[in-house]
């Protein structure tokens, strides 16, 4: 490979037929500059093939393999067996393949099992705020390069969607993290709840952006507002027009960004319209990028090291949080109605008046949240 650019245009690219079949032409062009992999779809898979470890160890070589985490569920209350495993394995594996760096989601997972639910937010304390600091350490110590977090597509209420951004960097704060900008998931709070552009952006941190992504979703009908149509955070379409506007306008905010990622997932790819308009979203992706570097000048490249490196003593757990987490997570995987969430939610003595605010949470994203925790129990 050559010398890595200032900016680099990157896929999402796991060990699935239908993406690496949409990537291949890209990948055989010396096009995709870098590759972010979700390395722990594989922690429990069987041996990965040697065409795909030496394309990892290429990546690697040149300082350009991101690692995406999917399943820590850095936000729970509880510290598991599984967790500790996680964090073992990834130690193992950073040792074998050195990351540009490791980047996790916000949130914690519904469901009573690991790897099992889809991650939804919890609230802005300082009881959760030092549980995502105490997790971000141990991620650190694991891996031993920059660690970051991504911004969360789903919300309850408006107020909780002009707080995140704040909340992201107390977090990362003490590693002196990184934020990863997913643009998608800004384009669905800017639907979902009516507020500008302008309004959002400079609620967040955008000193500690390193990564952008981009990549599509779908509408879904709100039965409690006819006409009100839901943005969702799928990754099952190509990238909407306005997700490409929003990268043009966001990046030269963005002093220190070094990647810009297309994903999709490869379920969606598996007809040759859908591949080829996959490659069309990364052309024009590319192009983008490519204008924007052409204008940038040198400057220093922001480490996002921590400025003293973290010592985790025992895992902080927090059992109250835990408990509501697991009943919030009952109630949206079994309720019959949304109505009737809302009912239990608001009857429940471990939710109600608390700093969850379920009293505020608009009535089609907690509609929208009964939909994701039963698709996803």
């Amino acid at each position: 490979m050559q010398a890595t650019p200032t900016l680099c245009s990157a896929l999402a690219c796991n060990l699935d037929v239908d993406i690496l079949s949409a990537a291949l032409p890209l990948l055989a062009e010396g096009r995709v500059e870098a590759l972010e992999w979700s390395f722990d779809a594989l922690f429990w898979a069987g041996q990965i093939p040697d065409w795909f470890s030496e394309l990892l160890r290429t990546y690697s070589a040149s300082g350009r393999l991101l690692g995406h985490g999917v399943f820590f569920s850095l936000l729970s209350g509880r510290w598991s067996r599984e967790q500790q495993q996680w964090l073992t394995q990834l130690r193992q594996l950073a040792n074998q393949l050195p990351f540009a760096h490791i980047t996790e989601h916000f949130g914690f997972f519904t469901g009573q099992n690991f790897h099992s639910g889809a991650p939804l937010p919890v609230p802005y304390t300082p009881v959760t705020l030092r549980l995502g600091q105490d997790r971000l350490s141990r991620l650190y110590e694991a891996c031993q390069c920059p660690v970051g977090l991504e911004n969360l597509a789903f919300a309850y209420a408006l107020e909780e969607v002009k707080r995140h951004g704040e909340f992201l960097d107390k977090l990362l704060e003490p590693v002196n993290g990184f934020l990863i900008l997913d643009l998608h998931n800004l384009y669905c709070q800017l639907h979902n709840f009516s507020i500008s552009y302008e309004d959002l952006i400079d609620l967040y941190p955008l000193h500690r952006v390193r990564e952008i992504h981009i990549s599509g979703g779908s509408w879904e009908a709100s039965a409690l507002a006819p006409g009100q149509r839901v943005r969702r955070d799928t990754h099952d379409q190509g990238v909407p027009e306005e997700v490409f506007q929003l990268l043009q306008r966001t990046m030269p905010r963005c002093p220190h960004l070094r990647f810009v990622v297309l994903e999709q997932l490869g379920n969606s790819l598996r007809t040759e319209d859908s591949r080829a308009r996959f490659r069309l979203d990364f052309g024009r992706m590319e192009a983008l990028v490519q204008e924007h570097r052409a204008g940038l000048t040198a400057s220093a490249d922001q480490a996002f090291l921590p400025l003293r490196p973290p010592q985790p003593g025992p895992a902080l757990e927090e059992p109250a949080l835990h408990e509501q987490q697991q009943h919030l997570s009952r109630i949206l995987e079994t309720a019959p109605s949304v109505a009737e969430a809302r009912q239990l939610l608001l009857a429940s003595p471990l939710l109600a008046s608390t700093d969850w605010n379920i009293e505020q949470w608009a009535p089609h994203m907690l509609e929208t949240a009964v939909r994701i925790a039963q698709k996803w129990k």
